[in-house]
């Protein structure tokens, strides 16, 4: 039975827009088995993208609705559901995906078999020709290397995200802990990761991260500068994080760094470009390049377009100016969805799933829950 609700919760998953595809191994349904008890498994079955109160989830698996909500409280302060409270309202509960979702939720919860299952798997996680479609999280420059001649629109500076938002904390950042877990990565910043609005709420409540100032988040942008960490918001123009990545622990970087042309599957809207006559070949953008873009050839600075991501990292600190960005031509610029529904929706259908036909279903059968679940 436990066998046959976790390959039901791995389909499950795998249904939601951003998948969780089949291996030959088996080793998604390892993760699961690690994250899920079977009981927890069974209930997040009857869990949707659609935010559901208790007694409407009680009433579509069979249980009592102080049980259920017994049952999805303990789960979403494990990270495997997500919960949502507006003021003046019910506690409601939806499905996550499992990346980017559940397993950032489990910064505190890894161990070193769920650190290896989850290197293992990663490779098959992530298809390379849905991140052209339809990215979960796009790059932006560190406010260092922005030109003032440059036009940059206000959801491109990490600057202006964070000034958008009162409610904001700090993570941990997944990424750089579990390598370091399994004696692999770097000695950059670990708690740099930011989140707000409604994420910073679920963050804090589940004790994933620290209430922060807005003054304490722009100081974060400033190391991750100085670190070398590369700056990703959540792909929508009211983005809810912004991740700092390198290249050595980063699951997002460490896959685009195998692919010939990471700057094909990445939403950024600029590019680096290379001055090489003013260039004095010391080496400091080499260093600070996370995607290996750069080289010295005859001590002079020769730029991979192929592999720029458009990050900024080698522009904010070349001593002579030899490394500037530059916005793409309109026609290689990314589309940016206007909220996350929209980008779930979007990354849902790159994948052919979340057919018009799946979004009215799945209204329909909440709607009909709702009605008919006790008050």
């Amino acid at each position: 039975m436990a066998t046959d609700v976790y390959q039901k919760l791995a389909q499950h998953l795998d249904d939601l827009p951003a998948g969780f595809p089949a291996t030959a191994s088996g080793v998604e349904q390892r993760i699961l088995r690690r994250l899920f008890s079977p009981e927890e498994a069974e209930l997040a079955l009857k869990l949707s993208l659609l935010e559901e109160e208790p007694r409407v989830i009680a009433r579509r698996a069979g249980l009592p609705v102080e049980e259920c909500a017994r049952r999805l409280e303990q789960m979403a302060r494990k990270g495997l559901i997500y919960r949502t409270q507006a003021e003046g309202k019910p506690v409601r509960y939806m499905a996550i995906q499992f990346a980017i979702g559940i397993w950032e939720f489990q910064v505190n919860r890894l161990d070193d078999g769920l650190v290896h299952d989850f290197d293992e798997y990663l490779p098959d996680f992530t298809p390379f020709d849905v991140w052209k479609k339809a990215p979960q999280l796009r790059t932006i420059p560190v406010g260092e290397s922005v030109d003032a001649e440059l036009a940059v629109l206000p959801y491109e500076r990490a600057e202006e995200i964070v000034r958008r938002h009162r409610r904001l904390a700090v993570a941990p950042c997944i990424c750089r802990r579990e390598q370091r877990m399994v004696g692999h990565g770097c000695d950059k910043p670990l708690e740099t990761c930011l989140v707000f609005g409604g994420a910073a709420d679920f963050y804090l409540h589940n004790g994933l991260a620290r209430a922060i100032s807005q003054e304490e988040a722009l100081d974060i942008l400033k190391l991750a500068d100085e670190s070398g960490l590369v700056l990703q918001p959540g792909n929508s123009k009211a983005a809810s994080n912004i991740c700092t990545c390198c290249g050595c622990c980063c699951g997002v970087l460490r896959t685009l760094k195998r692919h010939p042309a990471p700057a094909s599957l990445v939403a950024s809207p600029f590019v680096a470009a290379a001055q090489a006559a003013t260039c004095q070949g010391c080496g400091i953008c080499l260093d600070r390049c996370q995607m290996e873009a750069l080289r010295l050839e005859d001590d002079r600075v020769v730029l991979d377009l192929d592999r720029c991501i458009g990050c900024g990292l080698c522009v904010s600190t070349c001593p002579t100016g030899s490394l500037r960005l530059m916005r793409k031509p309109e026609s290689a610029q990314p589309y940016i969805p206007r909220g996350a529904v929209e980008g779930a929706i979007r990354l849902g259908r790159s994948r052919g799933k979340m057919t018009v036909a799946d979004m009215v279903g799945m209204v329909v059968r909440s709607g009909v829950d709702r009605l008919l679940a006790p008050k």
